[in-house]
């Protein structure tokens, strides 16, 4: 993986207006970014609010701003003042991507909406808007967060266990896979634009992406129409597929035939379960779930939970500890596939898409509020004289307001 400066990817040459804060769209960015596009991120004179979503700080930003913004250069800008507005329509005159999470409405209500202006002007460009529900329907409009999402989409209703009751997803993969979903977007779009010779808006939310991420659950409901609920580590549709204790450590393994729950019987050294009749199929295992874990147990808290493991994967059963984030981040396979990345002060996980020829590259940390503002503005044609009025006026915002 290449670290530096000036080094290229996939997207080098691709240029990305960024006007999202918080995570999904800075996600996304990032891992455009990441590929070799030019991202600008233009901040509102707060910043993204997420600089401050600590603790922990390195350098005054919040962990959660550090972690979603290297391989981008920021500037402030206040475009709720018509010269802000025109700013930004100057950096879009060379851009292939707008991508933005205001409140559905806000650009239009500036006069500078897709289908008005926009699209008009810059006919090559793809608008890509993140919102929370949409700008139209029953919840049109409505601000949403990750976790409202995973409630009112069904995702705290099948996670944790029955003591628990519906239980947040700890990792925000509603805004993650929004995000996810929009880079991909974006990327069709772009390969679109080669034949048709014309750009497009993109409608992501939150919802929809929560909505179509809800597999098997959705799908488990639509053909026996009984509400799925939680089962704790355990995977609904497969067993055993789920958290087992051991003598040294908790371990999670998972066998999705009988073939792999065979070859586990034999290194637990159990093989009669494979007879019988309550385990002798997926569907009986299932049913039979809490049965099969304490047999299961009983064998594997007489042994090492990591000796365990490692014979399971020898013999091709997927297999693993269950690491905390320090340990995940010091093991020996993230090392190996250049996932721990560590530059300075900046610690952090790597690229996880690999090309063979086009390898993505960390160019940049994340940057400071506003700190390439005149550079950017230079480049784009700017004037001394004139980025001067804009800092005089406020529309070129060099430190943030409370």
């Amino acid at each position: 993986m290449s670290k530096e400066p000036g080094a290229t990817g996939a997207l080098a040459g691709k240029r990305v207006i960024d006007l999202t804060r918080v995570l999904g769209g800075p996600y996304c960015t990032q891992i455009l970014g990441d590929h070799g596009a030019e991202i600008i991120k233009v901040e509102p004179p707060q910043g993204d609010e997420v600089r401050d979503w600590g603790p922990t700080f390195l350098d005054g930003d919040a962990s959660y701003f550090i972690g979603l913004n290297r391989n981008k250069r920021s500037i402030g800008l206040d475009l709720s003042k018509p010269e802000g507005r025109e700013v930004l329509l100057r950096l879009l005159e060379n851009a292939d991507v707008l991508i933005e999470n205001y409140k559905p409405s806000t650009l239009e209500r500036w006069g500078i909406g897709y289908e008005e202006v926009l699209s008009q002007r810059f006919p090559e460009l793809i608008h890509c808007r993140i919102s929370g529900y949409g700008g139209d329907g029953p919840l049109g409009g409505f601000p949403g967060y990750d976790a409202i999402i995973q409630g009112t989409a069904g995702w705290f209703s099948v996670n944790g266990t029955e003591d628990t009751g519906p239980t947040r997803v700890g990792i925000p993969m509603v805004d993650m896979g929004t995000g996810l979903y929009a880079g991909i977007a974006i990327l069709m779009a772009v390969i679109e634009r080669v034949s048709s010779g014309r750009g497009q808006y993109i409608d992501m939310t939150l919802f929809d992406s929560a909505v179509s991420l809800m597999h098997p659950y959705l799908i488990n409901y639509l053909l026996s129409d009984k509400v799925p609920v939680a089962t704790g580590n355990a995977h609904p549709n497969v067993s055993p597929y789920d958290k087992f204790r051991s003598k040294t450590v908790d371990i999670f393994f998972g066998c999705g035939n009988d073939r792999a729950f065979s070859r586990l019987c034999d290194v637990l050294e159990r093989p009669e379960l494979t007879e019988d009749p309550r385990f002798n199929t997926n569907g009986g295992r299932v049913t039979n779930r809490l049965a099969l874990k304490e047999e299961l147990e009983s064998a594997l808290l007489q042994r090492d939970g990591e000796a365990v493991c490692e014979a399971l994967l020898k013999a091709g059963v997927p297999a693993g500890p269950v690491l905390n984030t320090a340990q995940m981040f010091d093991h020996e396979h993230t090392k190996h596939r250049e996932m721990a990345i560590s530059m300075d002060s900046y610690r952090m996980s790597g690229i996880p898409i690999k090309f063979s020829r086009t390898p993505g590259s960390i160019r940049s940390t994340p940057p400071k509020f506003g700190e390439h503002g005149r550079d950017i503005l230079t480049e784009y044609g700017f004037d001394a004289d004139e980025i001067e009025a804009l800092a005089s006026n406020d529309v070129l915002v060099e430190e943030r307001r409370k």
